[in-house]
C-alpha cells in the first residue's frame, strides 16, 4: 500500500493527512480561520509542491506554496494572482489551482471569482490573467451562480500543451485549442433547465468536469441537473445520467488509470441538497456512464445529510486507485480498493471545500 498525502481544504484552515505502512495521520490545521478553496499537489517537481487558495476575511485571498509537503509555506511578497488595473476588477477568490501535465513544467492555471483564468510560468509563484477569456464576446451575458460567477475548473490535455478547457459558473464550458489565444463555448447538448432556451450556446450551470484515464477526448461533467459524456474532448455531450437516483450533484471525479471509470456523489435537487434518498453514497460507472452502482461498504447506513461539493470528491494516483471524499458535515472519507469499501477517516472538521490526494 504506497504512502499518501491527503489534502483537505475548509472554511476553516488546510488539513493534512499522511498514510504511511497503511495508517493515517493527520497534522494540526494550517491557515487557521482561512477558508481554502483550492489544494493542488503539483507531483512533476521531484518534490512535490503543495499550492494553497487561502481566504482570509482579513486579509483577503492569497496563494501560497509549500515545497516539504506543508511543514512550511512562503506567500509570495507581491500577489500572486492579481487583476490588472484596466480591468477594474479585484480578486475575491481562488477556486482552482491546477497543475498543467508533464510537457508543460512549471505552468500552473488558477480559476478565479470574478470569472477569469490566470497562467503561472513558475510554479504558481505569480500568475498573469488570460486576457481572450476575460475579454470574450458573451462575458457581458454571463450570470452569476448560487456561489458567484467564477471559473472554478480547468482541464489539460496530456497530448497538447495548447488544449485547455475551463468551466464558468454559470456561462458553462469554454476550450481553447491554441494555449488561450482564443476561445470558443462548447456546452452542445448540455441542458439548462432554468432558462426558456434549454439548449443555449452558452449559459449553463457547470458543476464540475473531468477527463478519462484512457481515452483522453472522453469528459465527465456533472451540471446543474444532469450527468454527461463528451467523446470529442467537449464538443458534443450526451446525457448519462439516467440510472442515477438523482442527476443533480457537484462533484465528478475519474480513475487514475481505468478507462470508463469515473465517480459522482448524487444530491437529491437544487432545492433539497442533501444526498440523494439521504444515503450517503458514491455512485460508480465502470462503461463511461451506460450504468452506474452505488458504492456503501463502510459508509453511514441511516438517514444523512453532508453534501459533498465540487471539489471535495477526487482520488489518487494509486493501483487500486485510492478515492476521497469530505462533506459539508465535516467527515472525510476514503477507499483504498476503487471505491468497493470505505472508512471513516477524519470527523467533526469545519465545512469541508475540497479534498486532493497522491502518492508521494
Amino acid at each position: 500500500m504506497p504512502d499518501v498525502l491527503l489534502t483537505v481544504g475548509t472554511r476553516k484552515g488546510l488539513f493534512i493527512g499522511r498514510r504511511h505502512d497503511g495508517r493515517w495521520e493527520f497534522d494540526d490545521p494550517h491557515f487557521p480561520a482561512q477558508a481554502v478553496y483550492s489544494v493542488a499537489i503539483d507531483t512533476r517537481p521531484d518534490t512535490p509542491r503543495l499550492l494553497v487558495g487561502g481566504d482570509s476575511s482579513h486579509w483577503g485571498p492569497s496563494v501560497f506554496h509549500s515545497d516539504d509537503l506543508g511543514r512550511s509555506w512562503t506567500e509570495p511578497p507581491a500577489p500572486a494572482v492579481k487583476f490588472p488595473q484596466d480591468t477594474g476588477a479585484s480578486l475575491e477568490r481562488v477556486w482552482q489551482l491546477h497543475p498543467a501535465p508533464a510537457h508543460s513544467p512549471g505552468v500552473v492555471y488558477a480559476g478565479t471569482e470574478p470569472a477569469a483564468l490566470f497562467r503561472s510560468d513558475d510554479g504558481g509563484e505569480s500568475f498573469a490573467l488570460v486576457r481572450p477569456l476575460w475579454e470574450h464576446p458573451t462575458r457581458s451575458q454571463w450570470v452569476p451562480g448560487g456561489g458567484g460567477e467564477a471559473v472554478h475548473t480547468v482541464v489539460t490535455d496530456r497530448r497538447d500543451p495548447d488544449a485547455v478547457t475551463v468551466a464558468v459558473s454559470t456561462a458553462g464550458v469554454f476550450r481553447s485549442r491554441d494555449g488561450g489565444t482564443s476561445w470558443a463555448p462548447s456546452n452542445h447538448g448540455v441542458s439548462a433547465v432554468f432558462l426558456p432556451d434549454p439548449d443555449p450556446e452558452f449559459g449553463q450551470c457547470v458543476h464540475k468536469i473531468v477527463q478519462d484515464a484512457g481515452d483522453l477526448d472522453r469528459l465527465y461533467l456533472q451540471n446543474h441537473w444532469g450527468v454527461f459524456r463528451s467523446d470529442d474532448a467537449g464538443a458534443n455531450w450526451t446525457d448519462i445520467g439516467g440510472s442515477l437516483p438523482s442527476d443533480f450533484g457537484f462533484a465528478v471525479a475519474a480513475h487514475p488509470h481505468r478507462p470508463g471509470t469515473a465517480y459522482v456523489f448524487p444530491i437529491t435537487a437544487d432545492s433539497d441538497r442533501v444526498p440523494a434518498g439521504r444515503r450517503c453514497r458514491v455512485y460508480r460507472t465502470t462503461d463511461a456512464g451506460t450504468s452506474w452502482e452505488p458504492l456503501s461498504r463502510g459508509l453511514p447506513e441511516g438517514d444523512h445529510y453532508g453534501t459533498v461539493l465540487r471539489d471535495a470528491l477526487c482520488t489518487d494516483d494509486a493501483d487500486p486507485a485510492g478515492v476521497y471524499f469530505g462533506n459539508r458535515n465535516g467527515e472525510v472519507y476514503a477507499s483504498d480498493d476503487d471505491g468497493d469499501s470505505w472508512r471513516l477517516l477524519a470527523d467533526h472538521l469545519p465545512d469541508v471545500l475540497c479534498v486532493r490526494a497522491a502518492v508521494i
